[in-house]
């Protein structure tokens, strides 16, 4: 099956702010100077956050790029393609709207599953409590 290639006129374009599941690609072509303007707007557009990427060659655009994109998804890639992760092999989970970005396939899911409890049991209890700082002088 092919994707259907959308290309929107407008940044704001209904399917770049939405979570769409299917072979569906939206693209928009800015201008090379506007590079910070977009990044800032894929982070800060849409509540969603499952999946991202980006392709480039120059490592230092691809660690600016990270860096400006680390919240825009809970699974980033960089120069691979941004689907079909398998269970078991890369953990997955989105951010923000897409979900709690607990990792499933990872050890990192079980947090989602815990509630941590500390108990702290003295069989040898303190028959008084006392601290320098309030000896009288």
């Amino acid at each position: 099956m092919y994707p259907t290639i959308i290309q929107a006129k407008s940044k704001s374009y209904k399917t770049i702010r939405e979570e769409l599941f299917g072979p569906i690609l939206t693209v928009f072509v800015y201008p090379d100077d506007e590079l910070d303007e977009m990044l800032r707007y894929c982070d800060e557009s849409t509540p969603y956050a499952l999946t991202g990427a980006i392709f480039a060659q120059d490592r230092q655009v691809i660690a600016h790029m990270e860096r400006m994109l680390r919240r825009a998804a809970g699974n980033f890639y960089i120069n691979d393609k941004p689907t079909g992760a398998v269970i078991g092999q890369q953990p997955f989970g989105g951010a923000r709207a897409s979900g709690t970005n607990d990792k499933v396939g990872s050890a990192l899911n079980l947090y989602r599953w815990m509630s941590l409890r500390t108990i702290k049991d003295n069989f040898n209890p303190t028959k008084e409590i006392a601290y320098p700082f309030m000896a009288e002088e």
